[in-house]
């Protein structure tokens, strides 16, 4: 069975759903935001998908980022924001605790920074791209974003990717910003299954490992949703530039990689259960070629079937491998 669909076309052609009655709940984290964040809050009112909560969790900003919060509760009512205090323990955390959240109660559930801009049809588009019927199978949405100055000014476009996402991409490379994801209940249910004290690496990251390994469906949209702020303030801006994908190397090749990827393990292997069969092997694959010698290292991380979404990035996977910096 597919664990993917990489969708081309407009959502037009796609068979109408009934989509109006679906709740989405829009999580935001904010921190000392006030430089865009009315532009961001004026994205999600333009949405043609009305039927919205948005709930911010605001990790201790001393802007005005609470102010125009308040202001915009104000203007659109209780039940439309509801804003809650962070945990202070940095951006995965935050994000971690609005999805654990169990007061907020929605159909599906968008991931949003403060800095950006959605596409009115951003919340229509990923609805209609996920089953409309319950179902106990996660489900994880994303997309391509288009990059933009602090002026909105273009440059560019997120990386196209074509190979289809699964779990032996998920292992070694996250392919879409949290920003452009939406989940459903199962997904998120997934989510709330890690333990509080773990070390997150990021939680879109987290998100495309858990569904993808648990034998779920993702959705990858190569048409973008939003458009992507780049600038000083972003935590992790898109791997788009060749500044960025030369960073990224390096972080891969000096044992930055490594790390994360030792994170990334121990939070599969304390649901490692609930992975498919076939994943479990995958992983047991994966896990060995990093404690194995060169020759059996190469052999491991071929047989497993781990590779990144392009040449460039292959290459250097393998040249990791070399290293042992995997």
């Amino acid at each position: 069975m597919k664990d993917i669909f990489r969708l081309d076309s407009d959502p037009s052609a796609i068979a109408e759903h009934s989509i109006e009655s679906k709740k989405v709940a829009i999580l935001v984290c904010t921190y000392n935001g006030e430089r865009f964040l009315r532009e961001q809050l004026e994205s999600f009112i333009n949405q043609t998908h009305k039927n919205w909560s948005i709930h911010v969790s605001d990790d201790g900003s001393t802007d005005a980022t609470l102010e125009i919060l308040e202001e915009y509760k104000k203007q659109l009512g209780d039940e439309k924001i509801v804003i809650l205090q962070g945990p202070r323990q940095g951006f995965a955390k935050n994000f971690l605790s609005l999805i654990k959240n169990r007061e907020i109660v929605a159909d599906y559930f968008a991931f949003s920074d403060q800095d950006d801009i959605w596409l009115e049809d951003k919340l229509s588009r990923s609805i209609a791209q996920i089953p409309q019927t319950p179902t106990s199978k996660p489900h994880l949405y994303c997309s391509r974003t288009k990059l933009v100055n602090t002026d909105l000014a273009p440059l560019g476009f997120s990386p196209l990717f074509k190979k289809r996402p699964c779990f032996e991409n998920s292992l070694v490379q996250s392919i879409a910003g949290a920003n452009t994801m939406m989940i459903n209940n199962a997904a998120r249910d997934l989510m709330c299954r890690i333990a509080d004290d773990a070390l997150v690496v990021a939680h879109d990251w987290l998100a495309y490992l858990l569904v993808t390994g648990c034998g779920g469906q993702v959705v990858f949209d190569q048409n973008p949703t939003l458009l992507y702020r780049q600038h000083e303030g972003n935590l992790i801006g898109a791997n788009a530039t060749y500044k960025n994908q030369v960073n990224r190397i390096l972080k891969m090749l000096s044992g930055r990689f490594s790390e994360w990827s030792t994170q990334n393990l121990i939070v599969l292997n304390s649901i490692r259960m609930e992975l498919t069969e076939d994943n479990r092997r995958t992983l047991e694959r994966f896990e060995a070629a990093r404690n194995s010698g060169l020759l059996s290292r190469l052999y491991l991380m071929k047989k497993s079937g781990v590779h990144r979404q392009t040449l460039k990035g292959n290459i250097s996977l393998v040249a990791a491998a070399i290293l042992n910096k995997i």
